[in-house]
């Protein structure tokens, strides 16, 4: 009795452990993009979401990111994180962060998306290289992302 209540917590300790909702880092250079299989080399576009149950998907550009849940939904996920661009490598909340489209900006699949943490950086941007701002909610539009 001993033991089986003991495989009973331990079993209840890994489903609780490898379900956790958090990012996992991206080895620039080496991981590929789950959406279109390049290698993640921008570290001002890359993006990243998790899903409920935990597992972790990276991405080359925001627009993959985006494609991916064209096709996928948003309903499954935990957490979604998109790099800033001011600040490559580092990741902010994708549902507020606000997002560039501007020729002036190339990123690596060539929709010329970037995105921003700070909504004053991506004022600045968009001064020096036109466009034009979206917020999430307009990005889901814009992409054909059902909820």
């Amino acid at each position: 009795m001993k033991n089986l209540l003991s495989v009973g917590i331990i079993c209840l300790l890994l489903s609780v452990t490898s379900c956790e909702i958090k990012p996992a880092p991206i080895n620039f250079g080496s991981d590929s993009c789950h959406f279109c299989k390049m290698t993640i080399v921008d570290r001002q576009h890359a993006a990243q979401y998790v899903t409920k149950k935990g597992k972790q998907f990276k991405f080359d550009a925001v627009e993959c990111m985006l494609n991916d849940l064209s096709e996928n939904g948003i309903g499954h996920l935990g957490l979604l994180l998109v790099s800033d661009y001011v600040h490559p490598g580092e990741m902010t909340d994708a549902t507020q962060a606000t997002y560039l489209i501007s020729e002036g900006i190339k990123s690596p699949m060539g929709a010329n998306l970037s995105s921003f943490s700070n909504k004053s950086d991506a004022e600045n941007a968009l001064e020096t290289h036109g466009g034009e701002l979206f917020l999430w909610k307009e990005m889901l539009i814009k992409y054909q992302v059902p909820e």
